[in-house]
């Protein structure tokens, strides 16, 4: 039996290729792949994050970013993460984002598989990243990872009620995680905030 047996792609041409095609893709290290479609909550929650880390984070040496900033993991793979802060000076024109410290995914049914295996592996693998934060979208609630060194693994937490603070100490703010969910609806019809 003959099998036909696909050439990876670079990361360099995968880069030219997502700049001029619709949608929204990943690499994983060898080809792109489609990013699932968000619902109404991932979007209000991404909101109340983007707000919360620009915010808190204003003023500071720290900068947050939203979907768009690419982050690169391992075998040259490149993520777009919910949101990221960067403590690191930036070249604006770039493609992906140097010295990353506190990643978010905003998870959703169809990607939770990825964000709470595959890429906690990835990022674990990247050395400026010190939290990576999982928030929910069907209920209240976030998983946490972080380490204070490259070389320590991930220690993982729950955060789960409204009163709870995330802390996040490498960035030097903490964001109360009912601000998280302001005006979400879960499907039970009562809102988080």
């Amino acid at each position: 039996m003959n099998i036909a047996l696909r050439k990876s792609w670079t990361q360099d041409q995968f880069l030219a290729w997502a700049g001029h095609n619709e949608g929204r893709y990943e690499f994983d290290g060898f080809q792109p792949v489609a990013m699932t479609n968000a619902s109404v909550n991932h979007g209000g929650i991404a909101q109340n994050l983007y707000s919360a880390l620009r915010s808190r984070l204003r003023g500071s040496m720290c900068e947050s970013m939203g979907p768009d900033a690419g982050v690169e993991t391992v075998g040259f793979a490149i993520r777009y993460p919910d949101g990221l802060v960067t403590c690191s000076k930036m070249i604006w024109t770039a493609y992906k984002v140097p010295g990353v410290v506190v990643l978010f995914e905003i998870v959703s049914p169809s990607s939770g598989r990825i964000d709470r295996i595959i890429k906690v592996r990835e990022y674990a693998a990247v050395d400026s990243i010190r939290r990576y934060v999982i928030i929910e979208t069907t209920g209240l609630g976030l998983t946490l990872f972080h380490r204070a060194t490259a070389d320590e693994p991930w220690f993982s937490e729950t955060l789960a009620e409204a009163d709870d603070g995330l802390h996040m100490p490498e960035i030097g703010i903490e964001i109360p995680v009912g601000e998280l969910y302001e005006r979400v609806a879960f499907e039970d019809a009562t809102e988080a905030g």
